[in-house]
């Protein structure tokens, strides 16, 4: 086992790979999944985030679209309509259902995934921080457990006494959820938003923002002030009739609590209203006078949206939506623009405000994503589209939701514990999206983004400035035609200016929209199913392209489907990435055997539902537990070790909080 002190890993020169070797003790996250598999053998797909349907491509368009042309200024100043600068982390940062932690982020302080820090550490080396929310359907219910558990993780279920017809979970944390935290924040530039349980108002549960305060400190970005209020009353929550006027009165009690309560010392950083849109309009909440009387009191404000949901193949509520006949409403630039129009309004309220916007919650559906659909390398182009879109709409950020094994689109999860002696983890397409997003701007914290408004909505373009100049134009081709009829030649010009002499091109290929296999970003890919641990393989591949000065054009080819980045700077330092510096090595020894099952029957399912009429599932229980926590925390040596498993690689980390 090597050691490594923490600095090297944080400190690393740019231009040198640091890895730090790791030591595997056994599995990592609780299995959902009762089937059982054969080392060697390819793993059951009988959970949602590893399924395999494939849908069928709709039919490309015809006559095929050939040709884009576009004129884009070189100064800033000469393109009106540019979106606010996106400063500051990713523009994707990540929304963690807080019953799921210990599938996603580790089991506790000492045990981190090393697969999660890799990923995390190639949206850190493109965009210098990311943000990451630990909240969700399950945090209204959250109780603090002042003590430990059994098995050793920072959260367990319970039943939580809701009134729905099937219930929500009560998630039990203990203090060492907010040092595995620390632990990260101390490994790795990220920054995190926790969410207040609001199902009591009578007497406020503050020990998440006393715990998050005082452990976290300035790595503790806001709290989350209610979930999806506009929901309550629906899924038995509060009485029918509640209204914004109900929720701000419960926003004020809450207020007061935080002021009451000295250890709550930072009295101005929470984040709402954070509505679905599902039974209030963002503008219904506005007419309480929430910004005007809240905005010293507020870090964001913050909404949460689905395209769609899937709540009626989940629940049995709502609608059956097929996911075939949904598809194409993924595969159009025109979905972006509908869905976004209704928060135009409310991202000018905000600038007025000088408050940021935030999507606080969203994917490809709700009530868990469609199969076919959320791992696809159409969602994923759907993603990225969509992030630039609310980019170019004024939202400062957006967070993809992650709801663990029983759901579609998360953009990475674990593998099912008695798969994890010989499984890697799953890296979906919505990450790529995630971390293209984040090169898209750059560090810079000076990108700003302009929709080119393509000729039609299957091939959407942006371009990007940075420090005031033309840096990069963001192009996409939605169209699947394996017969090349609807490859595109897109030609940009600069007027006034001239083209540069070349410019680079990354490109974004799968061999379908359908695709869930063999995606890569510039060449390299994460892996397919089982195959990822966070780094990225293989060759970067960055392709040169030679523009035509004369001409004044640079012709870049965009095959159906693809998406490209070109680089408008040949020597743009970005245009080199690849495989973050940091890394964190996944090589060493595993169990030989499982320990844990638990019948799919009792899963939780009560991540990201955000659907009109969502209903809810019972947890597991918590099992045992033991006092004596206390003795778990503090301080202690300066050593850092890096323990892994293969398929759910942990972190141990010694020097750190504990």
């Amino acid at each position: 086992m090597l050691i490594f002190a923490l600095w090297s890993v944080l400190l690393a020169a740019a231009t040198q790979v640091v890895e730090a070797q790791v030591t595997v003790y056994g599995q990592t996250p609780k299995a959902q999944l009762t089937a059982t598999s054969t080392s060697g053998q390819a793993p059951m797909a009988t959970l949602h985030a590893y399924d395999t349907t494939v849908l069928t491509p709709p039919s490309p368009p015809n006559p095929p679209i050939t040709q884009l042309t576009f004129a884009i200024p070189r100064d800033a100043a000469s393109m009106p309509g540019l979106s606010i600068p996106h400063t500051g982390s990713a523009f994707f940062g990540f929304s963690v259902e807080m019953s799921v932690i210990t599938q996603i982020l580790g089991k506790n302080s000492t045990h981190i995934f090393v697969p999660f820090l890799n990923l995390m550490s190639n949206i850190q080396e493109r965009a210098g921080s990311v943000m990451i929310r630990m909240g969700g359907n399950t945090q209204e219910f959250a109780k603090f457990y002042d003590g430990q558990f059994n098995d050793g993780r920072v959260t367990h279920k319970e039943d939580s006494g809701s009134n729905q017809t099937t219930q929500t979970p009560a998630v039990m944390y203990t203090k060492d959820l907010f040092y595995m935290a620390a632990n990260i924040s101390s490994l790795l530039d990220v920054k995190w938003f926790l969410g207040l349980p609001f199902n009591d108002t009578s007497t406020f549960h503050l020990e998440m923002a006393e715990y998050g305060q005082s452990i976290l400190g300035d790595n503790l970005l806001a709290l989350q002030a209610g979930n999806e209020p506009d929901l309550y009353a629906a899924h038995g929550k509060r009485p029918q009739g509640y209204s914004p006027y109900d929720y701000v009165g419960e926003l004020y009690q809450m207020l007061q609590a935080v002021d009451a309560n000295p250890n709550v010392p930072v009295k101005n950083k929470f984040v709402g209203p954070s509505i679905s849109q599902s039974e209030w309009t963002p503008e219904q909440v506005w007419d309480t006078g929430f910004i005007a009387n809240f905005k010293d009191r507020l870090y964001a404000l913050t909404v949460e949206r689905y395209l769609n949901n899937n709540c009626f193949a989940q629940f049995g509520s709502g609608t059956y939506q097929d996911p075939q006949a949904n598809f194409p409403n993924y595969l159009t630039h025109d979905t972006h623009v509908g869905l976004l129009a209704g928060y135009l309004n409310s991202t000018q309220l905000a600038q007025a405000a000088g408050l940021p916007f935030m999507m606080f919650e969203t994917n490809t559906a709700s009530c868990g994503g469609f199969p076919g659909i959320s791992q696809s390398f159409g969602a994923g182009m759907w993603v990225l589209d969509y992030g630039l879109q609310m980019a170019y709409s004024n939202f400062s950020h957006a967070l993809l939701h992650l709801g663990g094994q029983n759901v579609y689109y998360n953009p990475w999860i674990s593998p099912p514990t008695n798969q994890s002696s010989y499984n890697e983890w799953t890296v979906g397409s919505t990450f790529y999206a995630a971390m293209i997003a984040a090169e898209v701007f750059g560090k810079s914290d000076t990108g700003r983004i302009m929709d080119l408004h393509a000729q039609s909505p299957f091939t959407p373009a942006y371009a990007i400035y940075e420090r005031d100049t033309l840096s990069k134009v963001a192009l996409f081709n939605y169209i699947d035609d394996t017969s090349g009829a609807n490859n595109i030649n897109a030609a940009i010009s600069i007027p006034n200016a001239g083209v540069p002499e070349t410019v680079k091109v990354k490109y974004f290929l799968a061999e379908s929209v359908a695709s869930k296999a063999n995606l890569t970003w510039a060449g390299q890919t994460f892996g397919n199913n089982f195959e990822a641990d966070g780094r990225l393989k293989g060759n970067l591949n960055v392709t040169t392209i030679q523009c035509d000065r004369s001409a004044n054009v640079c012709n870049i080819p965009l095959r159906a489907p693809s998406f490209a980045l070109v680089f408008m700077d040949s020597n743009d330092s970005e245009a080199t990435e690849g495989q973050a510096t940091a890394t964190f090595v996944t090589t060493a020894f595993t169990k030989a055997h499982n320990t844990v099952k638990v019948d799919p029957a009792v899963l939780a399912t009560s991540n990201g539902h955000s659907g009109k009429e969502r209903e809810r599932l019972a947890g597991t229980s918590h099992g045992s537990i033991t006092g004596g926590a206390e003795s778990r925390y503090g301080l202690v040596s300066s050593a850092v070790v890096l323990m892994s498993t293969l398929a759910g690689a942990c972190l141990m980390l010694n020097g750190l909080w504990r």
